[in-house]
């Protein structure tokens, strides 16, 4: 005997309600982390933690690449291993596409991989206290790296042949040398828009980083690490050593790599979390419930 329209409706209505609780099906896009220098994949097991029980069936993918010394490989070579497990994992979601959360030099090299990596389905960008306006300061990971050098010295090794093939070396930004910076360095000034040498994918740069659908900055004052702890918003440091924003740079005001873009469509989002070191970002139940949750679609 044949069901009734309105039984076939309703049976129909409840298994779409009931579905995103089976497992293995997911009514959440699929999160990929990218870990940070001197760290390695499970060292973010917590944030994984934190998008299961937040948002349960959720797949969340904790890349192993690269890890502790090798996280200070050269930023180019990061890239293109990291952006072909991405570029695997976009394409089996294809059709709802993912969301990427880089922490520390996991975002800036989680910002490589969109802006370099042509047909990724990437949702949304959540940088996480990665310093994307470049790093000018001592901290315990250049002392381990370097422990003979300052940083008003660091330039002397970062910016030659040799100092390149350190990730540091790709977004070490001196602002007393920024013509070194702009002519040696081989990685942020090229997806920064401020290198002085040839730039020849500035536009499909630009293209990629664009068809995202949102970009979320997240940093703090007491991050301790970052500095400025502003670069984790795009802001650098002049020669004065004084803090210039996102919104007084050329970058910015021209448009040249689509952060204007973004802000203009409402796709941009600066948060500031006071009260965070660098270490505890990832781990940190406020950082997760009011800056990172709400944008996990």
């Amino acid at each position: 005997m044949a069901r009734p329209p309105v039984f076939s409706q309703l049976l129909l209505i409840l298994l779409s309600i009931s579905l995103p609780c089976i497992p293995g099906v997911s009514s959440y896009r699929p999160v990929v982390v990218v870990h940070g220098i001197m760290d390695n994949a499970m060292a973010l097991f917590d944030l994984q933690d934190a998008i299961t029980t937040a948002h349960p069936g959720t797949e969340v993918f904790l890349i192993p690449m690269f890890q502790r010394m090798k996280s200070a490989w050269p930023m180019w070579t990061q890239v293109l291993g990291f952006g072909q497990s991405i570029k695997n994992i976009s394409d089996t979601y294809r059709d709802t596409g993912i969301n990427i959360i880089g922490y520390s030099q996991g975002g800036l090299i989680a910002r490589g991989v969109i802006q370099t990596v042509d047909d990724l389905n990437v949702h949304t960008f959540i940088s996480l206290s990665s310093p994307q306006g470049g790093q000018y300061g001592d901290t315990s990971y250049l002392r381990y790296l370097f422990p003979h050098y300052l940083k008003d010295t660091l330039y002397r090794i970062l910016y030659s042949r040799f100092g390149q093939t350190f990730s540091v070396g790709g977004y070490w930004r001196d602002p007393h040398h920024l013509e070194l910076y702009k002519t040696t360095t081989q990685y942020l000034s090229f997806l920064n828009a401020e290198t002085l040498l040839p730039n020849p994918n500035l536009t499909s740069y630009k293209n990629n980083f664009t068809k995202l659908k949102k970009v979320v900055l997240i940093g703090g004052p007491d991050d301790g690490v970052i500095t400025p702890w502003q670069s984790a918003h795009f802001a650098v440091f002049d020669e004065k050593e004084m803090v210039v924003p996102l919104h007084d740079q050329d970058a910015y005001k021209k448009d040249l790599f689509g952060l204007s873009t973004l802000e203009e469509r409402g796709d941009l989002v600066l948060l500031t979390k006071a009260n965070v070191h660098h270490t505890t970002w990832h781990f940190d139940p406020d950082v997760f419930r009011d800056c990172i949750e709400p944008f996990l679609s």
